[in-house]
C-alpha cells in the first residue's frame, strides 16, 4: 500500500525548540541579572533543561496541567539557584516569571529551514497532520506563528493534553491516523526522539522515520528509517512505498 499520509512531531522536528529555548532563558536571566550565578551560559541552559525534563514528564503522566508544569519549572529552577522561598511561590508569581521567559523565547522562535519547503512538496499528494506530546492550543499557536499551520490537512493536530495519553503509547498515533482517515500502514510518522517517536510509531503500525538532525550515527532498529534532514523525506517516502 502506498504511503498516503504523514504525521509529524513538532518540537525539534519542524520547529527549532531547542534554539528558541536557549535564547529565551539566557535573555531572561540576563534581564534579571541572574546569569552571573552560573559558571557559563551553558550551565544555565543545562539546568533549565534538566528541570524542564523533570516537570514535563509529570505533565505527560497527568500529574500536572500544562500551566502547572510551567509553574513548577519556575519554582524548581529558582530553588536550585538558592532561593529557598521559591518553592512556595504562588501560581500567579510563578506564571509571571515564566511569562518573562516565554516573551524572550517567542522572539527567537523559528521553523527549521527545511520544514516549509518539504511540507509544500508533500501537501498535494499526502494528507498531513501533527501528533505531539503537548497542548493543542500551544502547538497550534506555535505552528501559526512560524507559518506552518496552513500546510496541515484541516489543521489536524492530535496532542497528548487533550487526547489523554502521550507518545509512545500507540493510541495517540492511531488517533492521528484516524483524523487523517487512513489506516496506520498508509501513514508515516516523523520525529526527532528515537524511543518516543520512532519506536512508538513503528510499534503502532505506522511507517516510522527517525529525524537524526545531529547525525549521531546511531543505528536504527528494524522497520525504522533514518533522516538527517526533512529534505530527505519525499525520497524516503517514495522508496518505502516502492519497497512495500
Amino acid at each position: 500500500m502506498p504511503i498516503r499520509g504523514v504525521l509529524f512531531d513538532v518540537d525539534d522536528t519542524l520547529f527549532d525548540y531547542s534554539g528558541s529555548e536557549e535564547a529565551g532563558i539566557l535573555a531572561h536571566l540576563r534581564d534579571l541579572r541572574l546569569l552571573d550565578r552560573f559558571p557559563a551560559p551553558a550551565a544555565a541552559v543545562a539546568l533549565w533543561r534538566a528541570v524542564m525534563e523533570e516537570q514535563y514528564a509529570r505533565f505527560l503522566a497527568g500529574e500536572l496541567t500544562f500551566a502547572g508544569q510551567q509553574h513548577e519549572r519556575t519554582r524548581r529552577f529558582l530553588t536550585r539557584l538558592g532561593d529557598d522561598g521559591a518553592r512556595h511561590l504562588p501560581d500567579e508569581r510563578a506564571a509571571a516569571w515564566f511569562a518573562g521567559y516565554t516573551a524572550h523565547r517567542d522572539t527567537a522562535r523559528a521553523a527549521f529551514p527545511d520544514a516549509a519547503p518539504v511540507l509544500a512538496t508533500l501537501a498535494p499528494s499526502h494528507r498531513l497532520g501533527i501528533v505531539s506530546n503537548s497542548s493543542t492550543a500551544h502547538q497550534r499557536r506555535k505552528l501559526e506563528a512560524v507559518g506552518l499551520l496552513g500546510h496541515f490537512t484541516d489543521a489536524v493536530l492530535v496532542c497528548s493534553d487533550e487526547h489523554g495519553e502521550a507518545k509512545p503509547a500507540p493510541g495517540i498515533f492511531l488517533a492521528g491516523c484516524a483524523r487523517l482517515a487512513l489506516a496506520p500502514h498508509e501513514v508515516a510518522y516523523v520525529g526527532d526522539k528515537y524511543d518516543v517517536d520512532a519506536l512508538g510509531a513503528r510499534d503502532a503500525g505506522l511507517r516510522a522515520f527517525w529525524l537524526d538532525r545531529s547525525g549521531t550515527g546511531a543505528p536504527a532498529g528494524e522497520g525504522i528509517g533514518v533522516l538527517h534532514s526533512l529534505t530527505d523525506l519525499p525520497a524516503a517516502l517514495e522508496a518505502a512505498t516502492d519497497g512495500a
